[in-house]
């Protein structure tokens, strides 16, 4: 059993005063045993493509520090939402890091999927304007097993689902700003649908909304379970939830539907001979 804390919560122009609440949100938690805290995509960056340039830092920088430092303080292991990341040559990325009990980083995923969007009378935004794209599908290990790591947008695609958990994942992180428009349309369908293919437990975790924002998220941070059943779900105000999960519930599912053993993977290559 782990017991998992996702903190949904308002994102602040002040990079620091975002992670000052997120300790905050964590002193709230102490106590009830939390072993995984979750924090929302692009949790300390109001989420506006020329914000990313200029909140971005190189890995080990203020942000990054600070993470591993609440990681360590309380003994949690720390899904740091997502963060604007600098590499070495300047560019962008969409970064998710995850830290252990100790603080010590064990994973980095850097969105693979830019979120290039333009739906008629409806959301605009395009990530590439200053973003650059990850290359991995991100699976990491932990007491409890493989667990699984993506951003948003990448969730949409139904490869990146199925390569984590062909990787061993029961446990899928997944930090995301939907917005008004995909929000009511697609964010409960796409995790009960990926967990339901992928037979487990998908964790959203989003930001709060704010109807001022720059960017108005749609909240719901959502917790899908290996059948497809939404196991937990907020609204869209700022809010703190633990929930218990049986990752050995992702097993049984398995082996009593066992998709994964049934999968044709001789027919599922396009051919010229078609027919």
């Amino acid at each position: 059993m782990l017991r998992i804390a996702q903190v949904q919560m308002p994102v602040l122009a002040d990079k620091m005063e975002n992670i000052a609440a997120a300790g905050r949100a964590m002193e709230t938690l102490a106590g009830q045993g939390a072993d995984i805290v979750a924090l929302p995509e692009m949790f300390c960056c109001p989420y506006r493509t020329d914000n990313f340039p200029m909140y971005a830092e190189a890995k080990g920088g203020p942000v990054w520090q600070a993470c591993a430092d609440l990681a360590r303080k309380f003994g949690v292991y720390l899904s740091a939402g997502s963060v604007p990341e600098k590499d070495a040559d300047g560019r962008i990325y969409n970064t998710a890091y995850v830290f252990d009990r100790a603080g010590r980083q064990i994973a980095r995923h850097r969105k693979v999927h830019l979120f290039d969007i333009d739906v008629k009378g409806g959301q605009r935004f395009r990530e590439s304007d200053t973003l650059s794209p990850g290359g991995a599908v991100t699976v990491f290990d932990t007491e409890f097993g493989p667990v699984g790591l993506c951003i948003c947008y990448d969730f949409r695609f139904p490869e990146m689902g199925r390569l984590m958990a062909l990787k061993g994942a029961r446990l899928v992180l997944v930090p995301a700003a939907f917005n008004m428009t995909t929000g009511p349309m697609h964010w409960e369908l796409m995790f009960r649908s990926q967990a339901m293919y992928n037979q487990f437990f998908a964790v959203g975790t989003a930001p709060a909304r704010d109807e001022n924002g720059p960017y108005v998220s749609w909240g719901h941070s959502i917790v899908a379970d290996p059948w497809g059943n939404i196991a937990g779900q907020m609204d869209a105000a700022p809010d703190i939830r633990v929930l218990e999960l049986n990752l050995d519930d992702a097993s049984a599912v398995r082996e009593q539907l066992p998709l994964l053993r049934h999968r044709r993977t001789d027919l599922y290559v396009l051919s010229e001979n078609m027919s």
